[in-house]
């Protein structure tokens, strides 16, 4: 397993938020979200999920590897999972 995820330092509506990839696939980043944070799969942001502060420490006591943001993206890219904006968005 190579669940990801990143220090909650990204601000959103009064709360800090970590993101939440895996390295290996989707498939495998849907199934831990589901049986270990209970987060709707309708929060899938394309190649990641947000989580909340509150959660950050239950992700990694289940499994999740706490790496800095440019490692999560670089592991992210490197298999191939970065999911990439339309030119001009």
């Amino acid at each position: 397993m190579a669940v990801l995820i990143d220090t909650p330092v990204w601000p959103w509506r009064g709360r800090l938020w970590s993101h939440l990839v895996s390295d290996v696939s989707y498939d495998e980043l849907h199934a831990f979200v589901a049986a270990e944070l209970g987060i709707p799969r309708r929060a899938f942001q394309g190649d990641h999920y947000d989580v909340p502060e509150e959660l950050h420490a239950v992700a990694v006591a289940a499994g999740a590897e706490p790496v800095g943001c440019r490692e999560l993206l670089a592991r992210l890219l490197g298999a191939g999972l970065r999911a990439r904006r339309p030119r001009g968005q």
